[in-house]
């Protein structure tokens, strides 16, 4: 199935990756800008405002194998609508490596982080989704909930066959600071050090 609006040549990049590494390069691509379109999200749009600060973080993660596909960085303020916004910094993502899936847990515990998994490969019922932001004290957005499988098929809708079936039955991992503000973006440095480890290892 193609997906609508997105260039036929962003098609066949995502359509052409095999392995996890593949499309963790392919993320990171997208999070720098040289892909306009990545599946699962709005064709033709790259990272909310608020991300761009992350994505030297975030695509490092991707290529070393840590696939995020949600992240938001720790915030507190007033919005647009004159509310008051207040953000834990979080990220979400799919590994299928087992070495680096217990580093990136080992280092987020070891630093005070919340941090749940989600082995997609079973069938068993997932947790309640952990609160990350707050308007006017009220809960406004969530991380860690289980995806759907329709919610799952969209995430990665035009992947090859095979690297779809991987990551959709992988391991996700959900990191998050436990304090709301700028304070919890410790968080992207803990996670840049655990995957430079996982490099110099290699």
């Amino acid at each position: 199935m193609q997906l609508p609006w997105m260039s036929r040549t962003d098609r066949r990049h995502w359509k052409s990756a095999r392995t996890t590494a593949a499309l963790g390069e392919l993320m990171a691509q997208w999070l720098e800008g040289s892909i306009s379109s990545r599946p699962g999200y709005t064709p033709r749009y790259g990272p909310e405002d608020e991300t761009r600060p992350l994505v030297p973080t975030l695509a490092a993660l991707c290529r070393a194998g840590y696939v995020t596909t949600c992240s938001q960085p720790g915030l507190v303020g007033w919005g647009a609508d004159d509310a008051w916004w207040e953000q834990r910094a979080a990220v979400e993502g799919v590994v299928t490596d087992p070495v680096l899936l217990h580093r990136l847990v080992d280092a987020a515990t070891t630093a005070g982080l919340l941090v749940r998994t989600i082995d997609y490969s079973r069938n068993a019922p997932g947790e309640a989704p952990i609160p990350v932001t707050t308007r006017n004290c009220e809960t406004a957005g969530e991380f860690g909930g289980r995806i759907s499988e329709a919610d799952m098929a969209a995430q990665w809708r035009g992947l090859n066959p095979d690297l779809h079936d991987e990551v959709s039955h992988g391991t996700y991992v959900i990191i998050l600071a436990p304090e709301y503000g700028p304070t919890g973006n410790r968080l992207w440095r803990i996670l840049a050090g655990s995957v430079q480890e996982v490099g110099h290892a290699a």
